[in-house]
C-alpha cells in the first residue's frame, strides 16, 4: 500500500490540471469500459457533494442495492474515495487494483502530451474496481467542475448539482454563472438533473443545459426541500417533501440547515433513481428514516473531543464557512469559542475569516502538510486584518496549534460551565490532520 501511495503521489496532484477527457477517455476504453458496466448517480457542485454522496449511498443499500461510492478529496487515507457496500476498500483490493490498471495507464502515459493524473488514475481505479465487484449503481463525485472532470467519462442516469458558489475560480470561471455553466456539463441526454437550491445567475445555466439536453428537472424549493425542521440532541430532526410526497419525522444526525437540504437533495436523487415521483408516492418511510439515522459525515462539523468540546470542520471557501457558522450557532451553545485555521494557497481566505470573526473569541493560525498550504504567518498576517492583532496567534505547527487553542479554551470563565469549545477548519486537509492527531492516530 505504501508502495501504491507513493507511485500516485509522483503523479500530477489534483490542484495541477490541463482540463480534457482524453487521457481517461483511453485508460476505460483500454479496460473494456468499465464506466458502463452499472447505472451512475453523479454529484457535482461547489458545497455538500461529499456529504450529499455518502447520504445517497447510504439510502440506495437500505433498499437492499450493491453501492460503490468515489469522493473527494480524502481526510486521512487514499481508500476512504472508494467504498464498496459502505466501507473503504482494504488495502489488498486498493493494492490488486492498481496493479490490474497499471500497465494500461503506462501505455495512456506513453501514448499522451501529459501523464494521467493522480486523480485520473484515481478515477479509473474506482470504475475497474466497481465493475469487477460487481456493483448495482455507482454513485459519484466530481472532484472539481463538470464537463472536463475525470469522472465526467461516465454519462450519469442522476445527475445531482449541490448550491454553486465562488471556489476554483482560476479554473472554472470568475462567476456563479460561469462556474454553474461548468458544473452543468454532467447534465447529458436521458438523464434526470436533480438541482439543489441555486443563486439565480448558477440555476439559469443550469436550467439551461438541461433545457438543451431535454431531460427531466427536480428543482429545490419546488419539486423536492424541506419542510420543517428542528435542533434535536446530536443533530436534527426533518420533514422532507420529496419527488413521491412528504417524509416525517427523519432524524438526521448532522447539524445545520445546510445539512438538512443536503438530505432533501439526496432523498430526490434516489427517488428519481428508483423511478419515484408524484404518481407512485413515496419510497418506503421506515427504510428512508433508517437510512439517514444511519449517515456519518466525517471532517463536517465532527465533534472529537468533549472537555473541551473540539469540532473539526472541512468548509473551505466563504459559503462553506457560512454555513458552519450558521450550525454551530443553532446547534451549540458555546460562551467561548477558539478557532484553528489552516488554509490554502488560492482560496478566499479573508473571506472565510471574515465569517467566522463574529463567532470566535480568538483565532490560532497554522498551516496543514498541504505543499499549497498558505504559511501561518501570511495567514496570520490576514487573520490580524479582520480580528485584530490581541485575538490573533500563529502556530505553525498543527498539533500545537491545536493544543494552544484548548487551552485557551480552558481558560475561559465559563468552562466550569461547559460553554467553551475549540473548531478546527479551513481546509479538508487541515480537518483531516487535526482529526488524526486528536484521535491517537498519526496523519
Amino acid at each position: 500500500m505504501a508502495r501504491v501511495e507513493k507511485e500516485l503521489l509522483a503523479r500530477w496532484p489534483e490542484s495541477r490540471l490541463e482540463p480534457s477527457l482524453t487521457r481517461i477517455s483511453a485508460l476505460v476504453d483500454l479496460l473494456g469500459s468499465p464506466h458502463r458496466a452499472m447505472p451512475v448517480i453523479q454529484v457535482a457542485g461547489t458545497n455538500g457533494k461529499t456529504t450529499t454522496a455518502r447520504m445517497i449511498d447510504e439510502l440506495l443499500r437500505g433498499f437492499g442495492l450493491r453501492v460503490g461510492r468515489f469522493t473527494s478529496p480524502h481526510l486521512e487515507s487514499m481508500r476512504e474515495r472508494i467504498v464498496l457496500d459502505g466501507e473503504p476498500v482494504s488495502a489488498e483490493r486498493f493494492v490488486e487494483t492498481y496493479a490490474d490498471i497499471a500497465p494500461y495507464v503506462q501505455m495512456v502515459d506513453a501514448g499522451g502530451e501529459h501523464p494521467m493524473s493522480f486523480f485520473e488514475v484515481m478515477v479509473g481505479m474506482a470504475y475497474a474496481l466497481f465493475a469487477d465487484a460487481p456493483v448495482d449503481v455507482a454513485v459519484v463525485e466530481v472532484g472539481m467542475g463538470g464537463t472536463w472532470d475525470a469522472t465526467n467519462v461516465a454519462d450519469a442516469r442522476v445527475a445531482v448539482v449541490t448550491p454553486v458558489a465562488m471556489d476554483h475560480a482560476e479554473y472554472l470561471g470568475p462567476d456563479v454563472a460561469t462556474i454553474a455553466g461548468e458544473k452543468a456539463g454532467i447534465i447529458k441526454a436521458d438523464a434526470i438533473a436533480v438541482l439543489a437550491h441555486q443563486q439565480p445567475g448558477a440555476l439559469d445555466a443550469l436550467i439551461r443545459r438541461a433545457v438543451e439536453m431535454d431531460v427531466v428537472v427536480a428543482r429545490e424549493g419546488t419539486e423536492f426541500g424541506v419542510l420543517e425542521r428542528r435542533v434535536a440532541v446530536g443533530g436534527q430532526q426533518v420533514r422532507l417533501q420529496g419527488l413521491g410526497g412528504e417524509y416525517e419525522e427523519v432524524y438526521l444526525p448532522l447539524f445545520g440547515a445546510h445539512q438538512a437540504q443536503n438530505a432533501a437533495t439526496a432523498l430526490a436523487a434516489v427517488e428519481a433513481f428508483l423511478g419515484a415521483g408524484a404518481a407512485t408516492g413515496p419510497i418506503e418511510q421506515e427504510t428512508v428514516r433508517a437510512a439517514f439515522a444511519a449517515v456519518r459525515s466525517p471532517g463536517r462539523l465532527e465533534r472529537v473531543r468533549t472537555s473541551p468540546t473540539v469540532l473539526v470542520d472541512a468548509a473551505h471557501n466563504p459559503a462553506g464557512m457560512t454555513a458552519t457558522v450558521e450550525a454551530i450557532r443553532e446547534s451549540f451553545d458555546f460562551t467561548r469559542l477558539v478557532g484553528v485555521v489552516g488554509a490554502v494557497r488560492g482560496k478566499d481566505v479573508a473571506g472565510m475569516l471574515a465569517a467566522l470573526e463574529e463567532l470566535c473569541a480568538e483565532l490560532v493560525v497554522t498551516q496543514n502538510s498541504s505543499e499549497r498550504a498558505l504559511p501561518a504567518d501570511e495567514l496570520g498576517a490576514l487573520a490580524v486584518d479582520v480580528f485584530g492583532a490581541d485575538r490573533v496567534s500563529v502556530q505553525p505547527v498543527l498539533g500545537e496549534a491545536v493544543s494552544e487553542a484548548i487551552e485557551l479554551a480552558e481558560a475561559g470563565r465559563d468552562d466550569a460551565l461547559g460553554g467553551s469549545g475549540v473548531l478546527v477548519t479551513g481546509s479538508v486537509i487541515t480537518a483531516g490532520e487535526a482529526r488524526a492527531l486528536l484521535s491517537g492516530r498519526r496523519p
